[in-house]
């Protein structure tokens, strides 16, 4: 029985190809569901000597590729909409393999001034003290803003899709002909935006990254990152930053992830759904001090959002605290029953985190509201909604003393 190569993957539709895409029928045992190929070495050629040992297309080291590394990068590279994709162990892996790949000492790079935690260390400190890599923090709401940092040397701009964790929206198509007249590349973390709900290279982004760890996978049982792109970018990336770094996905992983991804499209419409009724609910409540979600109309990016996103949906994750100090969202986390209290996010159960107002790099520009009660980062998984509005609403009646 065949199955679509790689060149028929862009005729189908997005649920066709998160059951199809990437998936090899077993030569060897029939099997219809591409397994798990423990090996880290592979069948040389009768002359091994012309080989090309850092070639990241036909398997010989696992380090350099794998059968199932192989699959999935060729699934999420349709999935996404680009030409290739490089898969690595982590998400921070992937991100820190394009900052390693495309940048060099006396570049500049403009980055949203709210990022994950990892990518504001490695462009407040790392990068500038050991490689003289420039970087602007900048308000990626403000376009005027992004323009006016640019400089001759700017090779980057890097923004997230919706900010974590203060839910910003980033004007993506401005960005790209922002990234093209400075002639600088743009990436994109879409951890919290998988398509099929967006796909930024549809608009002229160079490079999308995502935590696979999270919605993609969905499982919280896999970790994994991933750099997708046009065929030449994708090339110095494994190049530069998988063989010669080492930060290959395991098999095991990118196997979990491959069957993860099948459910994607299913799991993100009610994800999706859900959290826009959890927040209409949190914004409703008076012992809740602020929402910050993209679906609600109070959102500084709401119009912004609603345009980008064609109406789809609003993402996952919502940022909230209650009223009182630090100690009265401890309690609230606490006294929640359906809801987990761990980190991660798009995962299939319901996730909060607590996150003090100070003490991460970045916090200082977060708005008066963060700073002011910290925040609490609420990912919503598959679980009813009711239940977990009624989850809120106990919780909320414990910690304030009501009945």
């Amino acid at each position: 029985m065949s199955r679509p190569d790689k060149h028929e993957l862009s005729t189908l539709s997005f649920n066709t190809l998160s059951v199809h895409g990437g998936n090899e029928i077993d030569k060897t045992s029939g099997a219809i569901r591409t397994p798990i190929v423990m090996a880290n070495s592979y069948l040389l050629p009768y002359d091994p000597s012309t080989m090309d040992w850092s070639d990241t297309e036909a398997p010989s080291y696992t380090r350099n590729s794998g059968h199932n590394q192989i699959c999935l990068q060729r699934k999420l590279a349709a999935m996404e909409g680009g030409e290739d994709a490089a898969v690595f162990a982590t998400g921070v892996a992937a991100l820190h393999a394009v900052f390693f790949t495309f940048l060099k000492s006396g570049d500049h790079v403009i980055v949203g001034d709210v990022t994950y935690e990892a990518v504001w260390r490695l462009f407040a400190e790392l990068l500038p003290q050991r490689y003289k890599i420039e970087a602007t923090f900048v308000d990626m709401g403000d376009m005027e803003a992004v323009r006016a940092a640019v400089r001759p040397n700017t090779k980057l701009i890097h923004t997230e899709t919706i900010a974590n964790p203060t839910t910003k929206v980033a004007d993506i198509a401005t960005l790209v002909s922002i990234a093209r007249q400075a002639g600088a590349l743009l990436s994109v973390d879409s951890t919290f935006t998988p398509p099929p709900f967006f796909r930024p290279l549809a608009l002229g982004a160079d490079l999308v990254i995502h935590s696979l760890t999270k919605y993609i996978n969905g499982h919280g049982d896999a970790m994994g990152g991933v750099v997708v792109g046009s065929k030449e970018l994708i090339h110095h990336v494994k190049a530069d930053a998988l063989v010669d770094l080492g930060g290959t996905i395991s098999p095991f992983n990118a196997w979990l992830i491959t069957r993860g991804s099948v459910t994607l499209p299913l799991r993100l419409k009610q994800q999706f759904a859900t959290a826009q009724v959890v927040a209409d609910n949190l914004a409703r409540d008076e012992r809740v001090a602020y929402v910050t979600y993209p679906g609600l109309e109070s959102h500084d990016q709401h119009q912004l959002a609603q345009a980008q996103f064609g109406g789809k949906g609003y993402g996952g994750v919502i940022a909230f605290a209650v009223e009182g100090d630090p100690d009265a969202q401890n309690r609230f986390v606490s006294n929640l029953k359906v809801i987990t209290s761990a980190v991660s996010l798009g995962h299939d159960e319901t996730l909060i985190v607590h996150v003090g107002g100070s003490g991460r790099g970045g916090a200082e520009r977060y708005p008066l509201n963060f700073q002011k009660y910290g925040h609490l980062r609420l990912s919503i998984g598959l679980e009813d909604p009711e239940d977990l509005i009624a989850d809120i609403k106990n919780a909320l009646d414990e910690t304030f003393g009501q009945s």
